[in-house]
């Protein structure tokens, strides 16, 4: 992985990331926001203490553990990346409700064009600013968007100490299991492994 400076870091300050995303996917994880590491590589979930990727594969959902440079590997098991607010920061307290507000409008309207049929948005929290849903828990909700289902996960952030990565592979694969899916990305009842 490429070492960054500080500097360079702060340099990738309010960068947009490109989604990764395809029409009628099965799961489009939505992270909170781009940190300094994703917008400096355009990588999702980029920073090495970030849990996402480990947990991604221990959930089953990929068939071995990725690196963020290959997320666009994740269109092939009907899987995307997205952000509630696009804007890349330091750390997500540095958004604004209003920011969180917008996103979960510009949020809503990507889940309509692109009908994915699970929305699984990575943080609790984000969750609960972006839709105005403060009793909001980790697991299934009751909002839809469209047709589309709406799944909270744990933020697989370093700094979530109190999810490990065996909790949080857990709860993803509670909604690996309601997604229809089994380990990496086969379709319940395909033959394949």
């Amino acid at each position: 992985m490429t070492r960054f400076t500080p500097a360079e870091l702060q340099a990738a300050r309010d960068r947009l990331v490109p989604d990764v995303v395809a029409d009628g996917l099965k799961v489009l994880f939505c992270g909170i926001n781009p940190g300094l590491m994703t917008a400096a590589t355009d990588h999702h979930f980029a920073r090495p203490g970030n849990r996402f990727w480990p947990v991604l594969h221990l959930s089953g959902f990929t068939p071995r553990l990725m690196k963020p440079s290959e997320q666009r590997e994740l269109l092939t098991y009907g899987l995307g990346i997205t952000n509630v607010v696009a804007r890349a920061t330091a750390r997500a307290d540095e958004l604004s409700p209003e920011e969180y507000r917008e996103g979960g409008r510009v949020l809503a309207a990507k889940v309509e064009r692109l009908r994915p049929t699970w929305l699984a948005v990575v943080g609790v929290t984000a969750y609960r600013a972006a839709f105005a849903e403060r009793g909001a828990a980790v697991g299934p909700q009751q909002r839809t968007i469209g047709s589309t289902r709406v799944w909270v996960l744990p933020n697989p952030s370093g700094l979530n100490a109190h999810w490990t990565a065996a909790t949080m592979a857990a709860e993803f694969v509670r909604l690996r299991t309601a997604a229809g899916e089994t380990a990496a990305g086969s379709v319940m009842g395909d033959p394949s492994p």
